[in-house]
């Protein structure tokens, strides 16, 4: 019987999912073949951020779990052939979680999901996101694009990294590289959901996301990871003339993260992610005297 479930990777606490745009115009035209490819599955709203992903998804609880399951499998097929790092995501457990139909449960899942940049400080706003949904819904002014089927097999192979990807002709693929989700979401069900712009306005704003993010003591990160992970090369190169982080003597690193997070108003999680460690080793290292 089909349901309404949450789906959530678990936050990868030493390395990122997406180290830079493309590998999350990669991820987004993934999710658009899992789509073709599994018709019995709708999805209702999803984001992809640096080092987790969420989904809401109407189905079984099977499929379900088999979409997110073989998203991840094609894209660490992809992550691998490009970074050569193998199994990153094969122990990323799924939670997954069924959303009632009362008590407004599936606005405020769908609003938790969009948040999820902001909360992170990238962005103001769900619509300023592009790597999801967000900027999906109650969108008067979509923006255009060219349809898959005026694409050569080889020109779709080449953008979608598959090599028999099933996509209908239709589809639109944007300015920015990946088939827009308003192809494959079911856009006015999700807006009949909430019912106005303004009464969905209101589940974002008081989403538990945006509570975290309110009451949150500490500053929040100003960059992204993927700007973070851009500049380590050149400041290691800058600061001790050495190539790579994982060069640097231990008394360099923790001065390194220092920098980091002086520059980039980073926290200790965020550090650990781009550098490659455990929020223990980040917080141990911001911590050492020299």
């Amino acid at each position: 019987m089909n349901r309404i479930y949450f789906l959530s990777t678990e936050h990868l606490e030493n390395s990122l999912w997406f180290r830079e745009d493309e590998d999350f115009k990669v991820g987004m035209n993934y999710v658009a073949i899992e789509v073709a490819r599994k018709p019995n599955v709708s999805v209702l709203s999803f984001i992809l951020m640096s080092n987790h992903v969420h989904f809401v998804l109407k189905g079984t609880r099977e499929d379900a779990i088999a979409f997110v399951e073989d998203f991840k499998m094609r894209y660490s097929k992809y992550y691998s052939r490009k970074y050569g790092i193998t199994e990153l995501l094969r122990r990323n457990r799924i939670d997954i979680r069924e959303i009632p139909y009362q008590d407004e449960a599936v606005e405020k899942a769908i609003a938790y999901v969009h948040m999820n940049a902001v909360v992170a400080n990238i962005c103001a706003s769900p619509n300023q996101y592009p790597w999801g949904t967000g900027n999906t819904i109650f969108n008067p002014t979509p923006s255009g694009g060219t349809p898959v089927g005026k694409l050569s097999i080889r020109e779709k192979r080449r953008l979608l990294r598959s090599y028999n990807p099933s996509i209908p002709g239709e589809w639109l693929i944007g300015d920015e590289g990946y088939i827009l989700p308003r192809m494959y979401i079911n856009v006015r069900g999700v807006e009949a959901i909430f019912r106005s712009a303004k009464r969905m306005n209101y589940f974002l704003s008081t989403s538990s996301k945006a509570k975290k993010r309110l009451e949150a003591n500490e500053n929040l990160p100003a960059f992204r990871d993927q700007s973070i992970l851009t500049a380590i090369p050149d400041l290691c190169r800058s600061l001790f003339q050495k190539e790579r982080f994982s060069d640097l003597l231990p008394n360099e690193q923790s001065e390194f993260l220092r920098q980091l997070q002086f520059r980039f108003s980073s926290d200790a999680n965020q550090l650990a992610r781009v550098c490659g460690l455990t929020y223990k080793e980040a917080a141990q290292m911001l911590d050492r005297e020299n």
